[in-house]
């Protein structure tokens, strides 16, 4: 019988994981949408300026602030008794019903029409605080449902997830449009709000416990008494004065994931211009790395839910090997190396997967009850920012140092390879002096500070009563 229960638990969990997984089917389809389809269609076959489809596709990076605005914004305003859920639902609906449009907009820019390229614009703003909004709500969902022991490996289901969706929806795509038909783009991008909302739907309904009305007034006195007053963003940035451990973490993950990405619009140009390989040749260099991450992120998440180790540790070990990665990457650009270039990919990419898993479970570890939305928020910030700085940052110094012609591709490359290993290193320091339990600690101490001025002022004003 008790082995019964014990399997009848663990079904239960994994349809559990499974279901929070769901909603990054949407979100895979979307990505890949104007990744892999959008760029090329509007680049190559209807001619309109790289720069601006870039400036367009970079757009969510830097909305991300919407994150740490919703987290506050739903910590303190519950729907139907649920912070997350109705967050999440509504996202997703405004997100994938751009997609309708998009085709149109994008025949239009071709054409040269400045209110097609507003439109454009203005589609891709509605999409990025949409994005931001439904990250958000995902992620503080996780981490209000699933203990901090199950993290890691639910975690790395969810990711593990998000990734094979691209994949998956690129042979889709593949499949349903192989050569650019009008049309047929326009229905490819009709399926997007099916797709997105009902794995939204299935996935997140019943999964957050609804409050009660008494519930839900606690919930929100406690979200009031736990963060800063005023507006979300000068509330995220008070957080980060006055909380060393928070400003701390957020540097770690800025710094990481800025350095992590770096290599994200140069790695094929690389195998091009040191290697002279072909396209067909560097189309692997992705799926490698991609590959990587896969295995590493499987092999911790299954590991960290069967053994007890720190998060920090498993990140610490991710920015470690990541950082060795991209010195082998680096050693292979200066000696010219070509055998070394595809090994070191899936070892960087392998170490990524180590470090995926133990910095998103610390974001759901550094969260304080009550106020979920607006910490996660503030990691979400700090990730996009990083992601955000990587493309600008990696296009720039490809011009710089070889546009320019001041370094030959081997040297540039291995300065930029070496430099995306410095920063791993210095992020792993960095995380080395943050602490979880610190971080706790002085939240609760300073919600009891906050009580006992609270509990002051009343006093004081009694006081003022009586002498009247």
């Amino acid at each position: 019988m008790a082995i019964l229960k014990a399997i009848g638990r663990f079904i239960l969990a994994l349809i559990k994981t499974f279901r929070l997984a769901l909603p990054k089917l949407g979100v895979g389809w979307m990505f890949a949408l104007l990744t892999i389809n959008f760029n090329r269609i509007t680049i190559s076959e209807l001619e309109v300026a790289a720069i601006v489809i870039g400036l367009m596709l970079a757009l969510h990076y830097f909305l991300s602030p919407f994150q740490v605005i919703s987290g506050r914004i739903a910590d303190r305003n519950p729907i139907f008794g649920m912070r997350r859920t109705p967050y999440l639902l509504m996202a997703a609906v405004s997100a994938s019903l751009i997609f309708l449009a998009l085709p149109s907009a994008a025949v239009g820019m071709g054409n040269g029409s400045l209110l097609a390229f507003a439109g454009g614009f203005g589609l891709l703003l509605v999409y990025g605080i949409a994005i931001a909004v439904m990250g958000d709500a995902h992620h503080s969902l996780i981490a209000e449902v699933v203990t901090p022991e199950k993290r890691g490996g639910v975690i790395s289901v969810v990711w593990t997830f998000t990734i094979l969706s691209s994949i998956i929806a690129a042979v889709v795509m593949g499949q349903l449009m192989p050569v650019y038909d009008p049309a047929q783009m326009q229905f490819m991008y009709n399926l997007t709000p099916f797709i997105v909302i009902i794995s939204a739907f299935v996935g997140v309904i019943g999964i957050e416990k609804r409050m009660t009305p008494e519930e839900t007034a606690a919930a929100i006195q406690r979200s009031k008494e736990i963060t800063p007053e005023g507006n979300p963003i000068s509330a995220a940035i008070s957080v980060l004065r006055q909380n060393k451990e928070a400003w701390g973490f957020f540097t770690f993950i800025f710094i990481s994931i800025l350095s992590i990405f770096l290599q994200d619009v140069i790695l094929e140009p690389f195998g091009s211009e040191v290697f002279g390989m072909t396209v067909e040749e560097t189309t692997n260099f992705q799926p490698s790395w991609g590959g990587g991450v896969l295995i590493g992120m499987l092999l911790m998440g299954a590991i960290s839910s069967f053994l007890k180790i720190r998060k920090r540790t498993i990140a610490l070990v991710g920015c470690i090997g990541t950082a060795f990665g991209y010195a082998a990457l680096a050693f292979a650009a200066f000696t010219l190396q070509e055998s070394l270039v595809t090994p070191s990919l899936v070892f960087m990419g392998f170490f990524t997967g180590f470090f995926n898993v133990g910095a998103l479970s610390m974001m759901m570890d550094m969260t304080v009850e009550g106020a979920t939305g607006l910490y996660m928020g503030l990691w979400g910030m700090a990730q996009a920012f990083g992601n955000g700085m990587s493309s600008v940052a990696g296009g720039g110094l490809h011009t710089l140092l070889i546009g320019s012609g001041f370094l030959v591709p081997e040297l540039a490359y291995t300065f930029i390879f070496g430099l995306e290993a410095l920063g791993m290193t210095v992020a792993a320091v960095v995380l080395v002096n943050v602490s979880v339990s610190r971080f706790k600690a002085y939240n609760e101490g300073a919600e009891q500070d906050r009580l006992n001025l609270r509990a002051a002022d009343t006093l004081t004003a009694m006081e003022a009563g009586v002498g009247t």
